[in-house]
């Protein structure tokens, strides 16, 4: 059970549940299960997974969740319900859950959905993705107005253990935060993909081209994570600078490229909104 108690003016939740995830065997929910149990938010006891064939596999089995194909089964037995399935999948669970804390990273499935869904006031919608496995996913989370302190908390851990998280206030950013932060690698992919392009058409071997490119991602993430400075900061101080990339940063502001990503950012999250 979550077991709360209080210090001061704040109520703290003890590491105390059950959690079941419905979907539990897909990218996403394998991912979320994995983070929970190398961060000890979990121990694998307190841990259920369902799946279509209700079959676990050997690493699964090893490690001693439980598997099941059997929703309402997973949903009796734990407190916190995570609903982590496709969204095709959404209008064929079963899951009458009236007590329980509700989650949800399921694309296109809303606040008022999941309650009708579960029969639970208590509801958390978020958005996730499958970078939780190590660690460095962005997990944004809405409450329904009867979550109370003590599941907004340990929500908090949750996805503190899938990497960083914030409370949002407006249900339609869900939406958005789904085409932006939910596919990993998706849109940067894309960015690193043309300059590959770009690096090959100069003559440079695909193959070393493709390990500059993919190592210029990963020093760019470390810095824009270890950098206090927004990124809008940073492009301004090596415009300032008036060096090479200067020149290649003033003549990409001045192209088409800032709205024709922002029109493919709209574009996914208007496909959210009806998955």
């Amino acid at each position: 059970m979550l077991d709360q108690k209080r210090i001061g003016d704040t109520i703290m939740t003890t590491l105390t549940f059950t959690i079941g995830i419905i979907g539990g065997s897909g990218s996403l929910g394998s991912a979320i299960a994995t983070a929970l149990l190398a961060q000890t938010v979990v121990a694998p006891a307190d841990l259920w997974i369902s799946n279509t064939s209700g079959t676990a596999t050997p690493e699964q089995a090893k490690s001693g969740i439980t598997v099941t194909n059997d929703n309402q089964a997973l949903a009796n037995a734990c407190d916190v319900i995570l609903f982590c399935a496709p969204p095709a999948r959404f209008d064929g669970i079963t899951a009458d859950a009236p007590e329980k804390l509700i989650l949800s990273v399921m694309a296109g499935a809303n606040l008022e959905q999941l309650a009708l869904k579960t029969r639970s006031k208590r509801i958390i919608r978020a958005m996730s993705s499958p970078a939780a496995a190590n660690g460095s996913a962005y997990s944004p989370w809405i409450a329904s107005p009867d979550a109370t302190p003590a599941d907004k908390a340990l929500t908090t851990q949750i996805f503190e253990a899938c990497g960083k998280t914030d409370e949002i206030f407006d249900e339609a950013q869900i939406d958005h935060f789904t085409a932006m932060t939910g596919p990993v690698p998706g849109f940067v992919a894309y960015f690193a993909q043309c300059m590959v392009d770009h690096a090959t058409a100069q003559g440079i071997a695909p193959d070393v081209a493709d390990r500059a490119i993919r190592q210029l991602f990963l020093a760019s993430a470390l810095t824009l994570n270890d950098d206090p400075t927004t990124p809008a900061d940073q492009v301004r101080d090596m415009v300032d600078y008036a060096g090479t990339t200067a020149a290649g940063l003033t003549t990409m502001m001045a192209s088409p490229l800032s709205h024709a990503i922002s029109e493919g950012l709209l574009a996914a999250a208007a496909k959210a909104r009806t998955i």
